[in-house]
């Protein structure tokens, strides 16, 4: 009894995978075809739903019967289950790139505030360059005037009060363009501290510089060896779910004996 548990356990090993993966394909296949026929979602989630659950059992007759099976009957099955991979596969297809667009488009959102930050950064940036050189210059005049001769002193203190009131004016708007560059600054720095998003697409602005390529085309072709392995694997672990039974518990064979009795084939 024992020997017989151990023997079943790698085949209910496989039939277990081969549901988990299937339920997967299945979920996110209905997902994806719902949303693409959006207008009747409820409709199309049975029908999906229906669709995926008669792909593997068809595929499970298929292995069970193939040789006993009708031959027209067999390529009309071989055929749906082959066309049903493949409406699996772009319902898949679909759900992830409706995924990833809804991601990057947040991406692009912030990245959208950013720029128009950014843009503020810049201005009031160039408002406190300009600022301290103006400061710098009104100073560089003040020394100047402060050494000038004693009979030009009047004339020379009058100018340098003009320079201080003009410095001060100067002071207190470098203050308030500093002030604004700096919330500025922070609003951007805050944008790049929160951004999640950023970081979900990290991996692939990373092999995006690193490629050359632009990441859709690198999510393209990501999604494409997904939906390559994704519900194939789900049929094929079916099929092999089955062999393994069939390795496991071997079907009992019998036969008429001598004395028309039926008895069982000892192999």
């Amino acid at each position: 009894m024992l020997s017989k548990i151990k023997k079943g356990m790698f085949p209910f090993l496989i039939a277990f995978s081969a549901l988990s993966v299937s339920a997967s394909a299945a979920f996110y296949s209905v997902s994806g075809l719902s949303k693409l026929f959006a207008g009747a979602s409820l409709e199309v989630i049975i029908m999906a739903g229906s669709l995926e659950f008669a792909k593997l059992v068809t595929a499970s007759l298929l292995y069970q019967y193939w040789d006993t099976i009708n031959k027209t009957l067999r390529t009309y099955l071989s055929i749906s289950t082959v066309v049903l991979v493949l409406i699996t596969s772009m319902g898949i297809y679909g759900f992830l790139s409706a995924a990833y667009q809804e991601t990057y488009s947040k991406l692009s959102t912030i990245e959208n505030q950013k720029g128009f930050i950014q843009k503020k950064v810049d201005f009031y940036q160039n408002d406190v360059t300009r600022y301290d050189k103006e400061i710098e210059r009104i100073s560089s005049n003040i020394s100047t005037l402060s050494n000038a001769k004693a009979s030009e002193l009047r004339m020379a203190q009058s100018r340098i009060n003009i320079e201080e009131e003009n410095r001060k004016f100067s002071q207190e708007k470098r203050s308030i363009a500093s002030d604004s560059l700096q919330k500025f600054q922070l609003q951007v720095l805050k944008l790049d501290n929160n951004n999640e998003v950023a970081g979900e697409l990290g991996p692939l602005q990373y092999l995006s510089g690193l490629t050359g390529y632009s990441m859709d085309i690198i999510i393209n072709w990501l999604l494409l060896i997904i939906i390559f392995v994704f519900d194939p694997l789900a049929i094929s672990l079916v099929v092999a779910a089955n062999f393994a039974f069939d390795q496991a518990y071997p079907k009992r064979k019998y036969k008429e004996n001598l004395y028309e009795e039926i008895v069982e084939v000892k192999e």
